[in-house]
């Protein structure tokens, strides 16, 4: 059994003190495959190209960020069952520019922390189809507080709206580890989580399990989608993410990746 299994345990024996957490991916969801992005803006073709759908053999639906050739990075609760199809340059979701169903054999799994690697046949780069930058080992202390960064993922614009397929983005300001433990703790908000403030009712949601959290500055991926409030994905709690910064080295070492 996985690792996050735990954190949920210990987040639910907390809740006394603290709100608890959720993976988007395990949220109660309608009866078509579904991610969602509340109360963000319809994407334009090509504006997130890193941006792949992640179709699990097992049923569920998760994002992922190719940031190389052959790799993409996603969330570790979200790998699982025989193979995932990777949706590659898709706008509408299932309407991709290509698709590869990679078996299962291709995941890596941090095991630890709820990050993980998918290795995806050779893609060749284009306007629909590209990588997002890591950050550089120079950017490693970097906190990213109060900066601005995109979120994007497939589904509905608000709680039980209905769930279009078009991708939808959204742009979220980071928060510090201390605003964000004071919420869930930091039993959850260790040094690898980053966390974005939720305003407004905007903010990732179900399926969006490891999609891609963006930098304004620079276009770095400075975050891979984890969990969110179990109140509610509206409700106004923060949502966090695995701090790609803390992976670099595990990164590199899988994938010989590093900038």
């Amino acid at each position: 059994m996985k690792v996050f299994i735990t954190i949920l345990a210990l987040a639910v024996a907390s809740a006394s003190a603290y709100e608890s957490v959720v993976h988007p991916k395990d949220i109660i969801k309608a009866e078509k495959i579904q991610g969602r992005i509340t109360n963000g803006y319809p994407a334009y073709e090509g504006k997130a190209p890193y941006t792949v759908g992640l179709g699990f053999s097992g049923g569920w639906w998760c994002g992922g960020s190719i940031i190389g050739n052959t790799w993409v990075l996603t969330a570790s609760h979200c790998t699982g069952g025989d193979g995932v199809t990777v949706y590659f340059g898709a706008t509408w979701r299932t309407n991709a520019q290509y698709t590869h169903y990679v078996s299962s054999g291709n995941f890596i799994d941090h095991w630890v922390d709820d990050i993980a690697l998918i290795r995806i046949p050779h893609v060749d780069f284009w306007s629909m189809v590209n990588k997002v930058e890591l950050p550089s080992y120079g950017q490693r202390d970097d906190q990213f507080q109060d900066s601005w960064a995109v979120a994007c993922g497939w589904g509905g614009t608000y709680d039980g709206s209905p769930l279009p397929d078009w991708l939808q983005c959204v742009d979220l300001q980071v928060i510090s580890n201390n605003e964000c433990a004071s919420v869930y703790g930091n039993t959850i908000v260790n040094t690898n989580i980053i966390c974005v403030r939720v305003t407004d009712g905007k903010g990732t949601c179900q399926g969006d399990s490891g999609g891609p959290l963006v930098s304004h500055d620079g276009n770095k991926l400075i975050g891979v989608t984890n969990f969110g409030s179990a109140s509610g994905c509206q409700y106004g709690h923060p949502a966090g993410f695995q701090r790609v910064t803390h992976h670099l080295d595990w990164i590199r070492d899988n994938t010989g990746i590093s900038y």
